[in-house]
Formats: structure tokens, C-alpha cells, sequence
């Protein structure tokens, strides 16, 4: 049995993200010329990398590099369930083969909540900036345990630009990419430095801007679904998700007549 969705995403440095729930099914030897980033949902998965044996289970992040060879397999007649981002080396360079090789396995939950997270931002509406924000939270975190952390101190004044131009451009997003040229910096720098300097990613602080500014619409009168495409979001569903979980209530219920 096999339940099976790939797609790939408008993110660069994302070659394609897949889904799958395998039974039965075992994949022969074989190498990728891209990352694999995998964690497993349910189930358990045997696997040898390099003529190694390995497993992969729920609470750990499983990370084989590129060109590296690889099989797997259900490690019980349960089968297993499994989400897999297939990065390219610009993400994670090629320096960090041999770490992975050593030490495919990687137990840490905020890792994996991370990377959870990054899937729901590329199969659910919004904004590519989310997605990449998130890839390079993941990337920062792997590369720490691979004992590359990123090495550039970040720059206050550059997160302050960035800011600014998230704050010019709304109720639209701007990209990863767009910002980076703009502002003449790394994509993912900026992504640092906009963390060290006000404590949460650039694609948080977006939306915050963005519950904000329906907060005052609604408050004057405007429907839901008016007030969603006003301030950027994809439709009223997905503004109504943000705003609960911001505020703790729906739109409908937030403007009440004294």
C-alpha cells in the first residue's frame, strides 16, 4: 500500500518537497544529488547510509546528505508515515557531507517542530517569505549540529532596514530574495539578523503587522472577507486562522458595539 504526494515549491533551495505512507514498499540503494531531510510521523524506517545501519523514529530529524548512497524500509508490517524536504547544496553546503554521514540521526524537538512547522507553511496559504524565514531557521540549526553554526555576527542597522521595507511594502510580502537584493545582504543573513535584533523572525513579525492592521478594519465596520484581502491574507479562512491564534478570538467576533 502507498499514499504518495510530491510537489515543488515556489522556495528556493527547496528541490521538492514529498509525503508519502508506505506499507510494503522498499527503496533499493541509491543516492540523491540534493539533501534529504526526513522525519517520520509514524512507523518506524530501517535504513543503512553508507554501508551503516541506522533507524529512523518519530522524535528524531534524520538528515542524509547528497551523493551518499541509501536504501529503506518499513522496520515492522506497520509500515511507516514520513514528510521529506529534498534541500539543495545551497542551503547546505557540501562541507557537511562527512558530519551527516556520521551522524544522520539528530534528537532534537525544537528541530523537529521546526521542520513540522516548515512543512504546514508549504502546504498551507501564505506567504513565501514564511516558508523561507522557516528554511532558514532549520538550516541554522542544522548546520549547528553538524558543528558549522553560522559564523557572521549580525548587523542591528540591516535588521532595521529590513523592517522598514517590510513595513513599506505591506499589506503585500516581500521575499526572501527581493529583500536580500534590495538591501545588498544574504537572504539568509538577513533572517539572523532580523531574529537578534527583535527577538522573532522577519515572516512573524509580518503577520503581527498584518493582525494589526484588520484589527483597526474590523473595527471599523469592514466584513471579514474584505478585511482579509485588505491586509494580505490569502482569504478570509486563512485570516481568521491568524487571528485566533493571536488574539484568541475570530474576526466575526472581535468588533462588538458599545
Amino acid at each position: 500500500m502507498a499514499d504518495v504526494e510530491a510537489w515543488r515549491p515556489a522556495v528556493p533551495g527547496i528541490a521538492e518537497v514529498f509525503h508519502a505512507r508506505f506499507t510494503t514498499h522498499a527503496y533499493p540503494l541509491h543516492t540523491h544529488d540534493t539533501w534529504t531531510l526526513l522525519i517520520v510521523d509514524d512507523g518506524v524506517i530501517r535504513y543503512d547510509l553508507d554501508r551503516h545501519h541506522h533507524g529512523a523514529l518519530g522524535p528524531a530529524v534524520t538528515l542524509l546528505p547528497p551523493n551518499v548512497a541509501h536504501d529503506g524500509r518499513a522496520a515492522t508490517s506497520h509500515g511507516f508515515r514520513k514528510r521529506v524536504l529534498y534541500l539543495d547544496t545551497s542551503v547546505l553546503g557540501e562541507d557537511l557531507i562527512g558530519a551527516a554521514v556520521d551522524r544522520p540521526s539528530v534528537a532534537d524537538g525544537l528541530l523537529r517542530t521546526r521542520i513540522h512547522q516548515l512543512h504546514e507553511s508549504l502546504t498551507e496559504p501564505g506567504d513565501a517569505l514564511e516558508a523561507e524565514s522557516r528554511l532558514v531557521l532549520v538550516a541554522d540549526r542544522l548546520r549547528t549540529h553538524l558543528g558549522h553554526p553560522a559564523a557572521h555576527p549580525p548587523k542591528r542597522g540591516l535588521a532595521d532596514d529590513l523592517r522598514d521595507l517590510l513595513d513599506a511594502r505591506l499589506p503585500e510580502a516581500v521575499t526572501l530574495a527581493e529583500a536580500g537584493e534590495t538591501l545588498g545582504a544574504h537572504p539568509a543573513y538577513l533572517v539572523r539578523c532580523f531574529g537578534a535584533r527583535f527577538g522573532l523572525p522577519p515572516h512573524r513579525y509580518l503577520t503581527g503587522r498584518r493582525v494589526d492592521r484588520a484589527r483597526r478594519l474590523l473595527l471599523d465596520g469592514a466584513p471579514a472577507a474584505e478585511v482579509a484581502a485588505a491586509t494580505g491574507f490569502t482569504d478570509q479562512a486563512h485570516l481568521t486562522r491568524h487571528f485566533k491564534r493571536y488574539l484568541g478570538t475570530t474576526p466575526s467576533r472581535y468588533p462588538k458595539t458599545r
